[in-house]
């Protein structure tokens, strides 16, 4: 019997991480539709009311623009379901892209960058993006949502395309929603939770609530409920090569980002009652250009490059032109047994080591090391785009033995 401590805590934060998230997207989009639902109440001193209908029984909302005239006996705080997503979620980056950052992090052919750089890299990244949105929030930028949502977007794009630069593309998209991640859990920490606690205080003492404090707390919560979707992406992304293996990375998570946005805002119209067909034209098209982009990136090959590739056609395919390229560049993982100290089972289950096992993972192979250059995971191997391109031909022959 073997026991793998890191697999095992790897799958146990992952999955604490994903129960904590659907924790927290659920409390805030909960708490968005409440607010776009409440209407103006028949009695009472509150600014708004719902009625609503779950698992038999009913429900009477209420709520109060600034406070209520006096602290009730029991409220409830909503921040653990925010403070266990990023905790889980930073221990992740840590045990996989950073204690694995030779495999998951580093891309010799962009960039000589150790370890220990990237590392650090990795941590001012965050640290820098969270300080960079907090004060364009407190600026007077912050007044106009769109305006902070356009630089703060801005920045974003940057940001993506600055770490594919030097990192592989995976680590990039990880870190890109590290960052978004950060600023969320930011706003819940730094400024929502305090801001609360100032008008409790507030209420204790028998003073009148700052009507500010609650206005900030709202613009910080409704940018989260806009960043979610684009963070959500990013948390799957790895199981999708088409996005990440573009040439062009960045510029795929930049329209893939804005779909989530402007996804969540039909939403948002939908739940205030107001008019939606303007918004999801705009939604569709994003998504549409999005594909199109993805689709139509392979088809365009440089004038050379077709003339290689016109001419590598004709050389013979078969299994026994391949073998090597499989022995040198992906067996150390890609067997029941890896040599790789990062793996103690072959990733995904998907073995090369036979041409049996070759040929049944032949369209999963061309999709990430023929198409779209991501494996060996940051080229740590050194693979040329010949030895991609002869992989390539034998599948397309139908991968003959």
């Amino acid at each position: 019997m073997t026991f793998d401590l890191l697999e095992w805590l790897n799958l146990a934060i992952r999955w604490f991480h994903l129960t904590a998230g659907i924790a927290w997207i659920g409390s805030s989009f909960y708490f968005v539709w409440l607010d776009n639902h409440l209407v103006a109440p028949k009695q009472g001193d509150a600014s708004g009311e719902v009625w609503s209908v779950h698992g038999g029984g009913f429900y009477h909302k209420q709520k109060y623009q600034v406070a209520p005239a006096q602290m009730p006996e029991d409220l409830h705080w909503f921040k653990w379901e925010a403070y266990t997503t990023w905790i889980t979620g930073f221990s992740l980056l840590v045990l996989v892209y950073y204690v694995g950052a030779s495999s998951f992090l580093l891309d010799p052919a962009k960039s000589s960058l150790n370890a220990s750089d990237a590392i650090m890299l990795g941590l001012f990244s965050l640290a820098a993006g969270w300080g960079f949105y907090d004060v364009l929030c407190r600026s007077p930028l912050g007044k106009d949502n769109r305006v902070v949502g356009v630089v703060w977007f801005a920045f974003l794009l940057f940001a993506a395309w600055f770490l594919n630069s030097v990192f592989n593309a995976r680590g990039a998209y990880l870190h890109v929603g590290a960052i978004m991640g950060t600023a969320m859990v930011g706003n819940v920490f730094f400024v929502i939770i305090p801001n609360q606690r100032k008008v409790v205080a507030a209420l204790i003492a028998g003073r009148e609530p700052d009507p500010a404090l609650g206005k900030a707390a709202k613009q910080r919560s409704l940018h989260n409920n806009y960043m979610t979707l684009p963070v959500l992406f990013i948390m799957i992304s790895h199981h999708y090569a088409m996005t990440y293996g573009a040439a062009r990375p960045w510029l795929v998570l930049a329209l893939v980002g804005l779909t989530g946005v402007a996804v969540r805002h039909v939403f948002n119209l939908r739940h205030r009652g107001a008019p939606t067909g303007q918004a999801m034209l705009v939604a569709g098209a994003m998504a549409l250009v999005m594909v199109t982009y993805v689709s139509a990136e392979k088809l365009t090959l440089p004038a050379e490059a077709k003339a290689k590739a016109v001419e590598a056609d004709a050389a013979p395919a078969s299994y026994a032109s391949v073998q090597p390229i499989f022995t040198k560049h992906c067996i150390s993982c890609h067997v029941e047994h890896p040599s790789n100290a990062a793996f103690t089972a072959p990733p995904l289950g998907v073995e090369l080591d036979s041409y049996e096992h070759a040929r049944i993972y032949a369209p999963r192979v061309k999709k990430v090391t023929v198409d779209s250059e991501i494996m060996p995971l940051g080229n740590a191997t050194g693979i040329t785009r010949a030895e991609r391109d002869a992989i390539g031909r034998w599948i397309a022959a139908g991968a003959p033995q």
